[in-house]
């Protein structure tokens, strides 16, 4: 299971947050895996999430391209979203990144 925000689960469900950043200690999750994807823990899933690709990086370096793919037009707006979700960080704190795709959750 991975929990998202309620305001990215209409970006993830068209396909405009392909990526996601957390502030994770240890891998969750595996290239091939999937999981359900949620806004509450104890909540209905909204979707499945197929991971492809899964590194690190510092939240500070990521890109213009790597942002869009997180669903937001420039790289300051997903930067500024980053730290009001997650709180103060550094730029150059570590954090996991995966790249997925979505399936809806059949009816």
């Amino acid at each position: 299971m991975i929990l998202f925000k309620p305001e990215h689960v209409e970006r993830v469900l068209t396909g405009g947050k392909t990526q996601t950043r957390r502030r994770w200690k240890r891998r969750r999750m595996l290239p091939g895996s999937v999981h359900q994807a949620k806004t509450r823990l104890f909540g209905e899933p909204f979707a499945l999430i197929h991971v492809l690709r899964v590194w690190q990086e510092p939240a500070g370096t990521i890109s213009d391209a790597d942002a869009a793919a997180e669903g937001y037009p420039v790289r300051q707006e997903f930067l500024d979203t980053f730290a009001r979700i997650n709180g103060d960080y550094s730029p150059d704190e570590v954090v996991w990144c995966v790249e997925f795709t979505v399936a809806p959750i059949p009816e």
